[in-house]
């Protein structure tokens, strides 16, 4: 239970989070290259659309029968995701939690104290899950990054819960 966040308070729903599962989750950002790079807003279907699309044209190309480059893609991409460290927009949760009205803001409640911010800026936050391939665990279960990365080498960190007031 000690992995388990919440999200609580002034929300339509109250949801918990297992950031244990979210390696699996397609919205996984790379932490150490997300605060250096440019990013801009990821439209989920029309990426989709286009992988789909790439594969298709591939398939056309080189035949149904995988080509040796795409196992080595594939063993590139399992082992990115044995060693790499990663963060996923906390802006999804926000939105399925539903805030009420009344809801202003957000306290980040964490075992060191909570901290306040607007909800328009909790809506860019990040919340790291994973470095070096491993689960937060000594201060974990995650780190909370703003969306500016002005907080990226010092971030919030052993966050249990966010309560929206």
């Amino acid at each position: 239970m000690e992995n388990i966040i919440i999200l609580s308070g002034e929300v339509k729903f109250s949801i918990t989070l297992d950031p244990g599962v979210w390696i699996f989750d397609d919205r996984k950002i790379d932490l150490n290259t997300y605060f250096i790079n440019k990013h801009e807003e990821v439209n989920s279907l029309e990426d989709y659309t286009k992988a789909v699309s790439k594969h298709w044209d591939r398939e056309i190309i080189e035949g149904a029968i995988y080509p040796p480059t795409l196992k080595t893609e594939k063993k590139f991409e399992k082992e990115k995701i044995l060693t790499g460290t990663f963060g996923i927009p906390f802006k999804p949760f926000l939105q399925n939690a539903e805030p009420t009205q009344t809801a202003t803001k957000i306290i980040i409640v964490s075992k060191n104290g909570e901290q306040q911010m607007p909800l328009e800026e909790a809506a860019e936050l990040i919340l790291g899950f994973s470095k070096d391939g491993k689960p937060l665990t000594d201060n974990g279960p995650v780190h909370v990054y703003y969306g500016d990365g002005s907080n990226h080498l010092n971030p919030i960190k052993e966050v249990i819960q966010f309560k929206f007031v």
